[in-house]
């Protein structure tokens, strides 16, 4: 596109495209992202409301009879703005736990929330990490009793073990899949 080109920008359709157009009557279509513009838009809609209430609450403060049309219109204004921020929530899809609107309605912080549910991760965590050390750890017991009184089945049960480890370990090398399940991922140079 030339520089000495003007273009003017407009959106079009409900799909978030914006298409931009020049003088010559050519236009390329850019794709924005959906879910950022309808949350500016219904947080410009948050904006205006408070704005409007902030307006409201200033009309109402000094209210004289004469005063009564001005006070209407922004009511007015009020309800055609939170009609407008509705039906632009209805595009978001936010999703916000019910814990976290209970901290702010009793005046607490949201961040609260997100500390004790991270907490009780990290406790879960170490319980069953606790959990596997003494699985591990009883094996490990019941192998060495076992040795005392079975060495002979204990190492042919070692021997078992090994082998068909050692055939996991050749199936998974092949099929590019790590012990633990996960894909093998080639990097490319």
């Amino acid at each position: 596109m030339d520089p000495t080109q003007n273009t003017s920008a407009g959106i079009g359709g409900s799909n978030g495209t914006i298409r931009y157009q020049t003088n010559d009557g050519t236009s390329t279509v850019t794709v924005a992202d959906d879910s950022k513009e309808n949350l500016s838009q219904v947080i410009n809609s948050i904006e205006k409301t408070l704005g409007v209430l902030h307006q409201l609450h200033l009309t109402v403060t000094s209210f004289t009879p004469a005063s009564q049309l001005h006070l209407l219109q922004r009511l007015n204004s009020l309800v055609m703005e939170l009609d407008n921020m509705t039906k632009l929530s209805e595009k978001c899809n936010i999703q916000i736990p019910m814990e976290v609107l209970n901290l702010i309605d009793d005046g607490k912080n949201p961040d609260e929330f997100t500390k004790d549910v991270l907490n009780s991760c990290i406790a879960r965590n170490q319980v069953t990490k606790g959990k596997t050390d003494a699985f591990k750890d009883l094996r490990k017991h019941i192998l060495e009793e076992l040795e005392q009184n079975f060495p002979d089945e204990v190492d042919m049960y070692r021997e078992i073990r090994a082998s068909s480890a050692a055939v996991t370990k050749r199936l998974a090398q092949s099929q590019s899949v790590l012990p633990n399940g996960d894909a093998k991922v080639k990097n490319e140079l």
